[in-house]
């Protein structure tokens, strides 16, 4: 797929560039631009000379409040035996981004997406956080295009499986918690949070976060709220720090 230079086309090049993630999500754009628009990353606006101001961070400020939605009310609907404590740890481990950079990479959506040089050369198609913040992007532009109808569609198809399996395996805890319950087993303390670092507009800050035990930093993630960076902290912990293992 030719890389574009710019982020100014016509109706038909925009349509031939989403063509692939439209047949990978089984959901066809009445206005291809939306699509386009959710591919755009803040870093390409940035580094390409005559690109205008548009990034998809409007439509993943969209499409994270219907995801909320949309996976509450699935889980509700489903799991009427289940208490309000483990529907709230199910769809936390759901919509986590470690579960959406996952969904995202099922539709090989970092092939497709709109970055920087700088940012493609350090990996960001790989990124969990890029990964899941585009994912969030599409359903926003999946419900501005289709309505809450089709967007609750898209949404239920991607985490019915994974929402099945947690309830079944009783394996719903998510990674903060994990990570705690580890330390406190092991060494009888509490891993610390701090946020190092907040970059970005107010509306959707970055947030980036160590956690750290007796002042040894043991994990790190970043996240546009202090909860999910938090949580993308436990998780490099338990994956990377080899928490996971103790």
């Amino acid at each position: 797929m030719a890389r574009f230079k710019s982020n100014r086309h016509t109706e038909e090049e925009i349509a031939q560039y989403v063509a692939p993630i439209e047949a990978r999500i089984a959901y066809t754009f009445q206005n291809k631009s939306l699509l386009y628009l959710a591919l755009i990353h803040r870093s390409f606006v940035f580094e390409t000379p005559g690109a205008n101001s548009q990034t998809n961070e409007r439509l993943e400020f969209l499409g994270d409040a219907v995801l909320a939605y949309a996976s509450a009310e699935y889980l509700y609907k489903t799991f009427p035996e289940q208490d309000e404590g483990t529907l709230t740890l199910v769809r936390a481990k759901l919509v986590n981004a470690e579960s959406l950079a996952k969904y995202a990479k099922e539709i090989q959506l970092g092939s497709q997406l709109l970055l920087g040089k700088g940012e493609d050369r350090s990996g960001g198609r790989e990124r969990d956080i890029i990964l899941a913040d585009s994912l969030e992007a599409i359903i926003g532009a999946i419900t501005l295009d289709g309505g809450i109808e089709q967007s609750v569609l898209f949404i239920v198809n991607l985490i019915q499986n994974d929402a099945q399996n947690s309830i079944q395996t009783r394996n719903y805890k998510d990674d903060k918690s994990l990570l705690q319950e580890k330390i406190q087993s092991q060494i009888g303390t509490t891993p610390v949070y701090e946020v190092v670092e907040e970059c970005g507009p107010d509306h959707l800050k970055l947030f980036k976060v160590e956690v750290r035990l007796n002042n040894i930093t043991i994990g790190r993630g970043e996240g546009h709220s202090k909860q999910k960076a938090q949580q993308a902290a436990a998780h490099d912990a338990l994956h990377n720090g080899g928490w996971m293992e103790q």
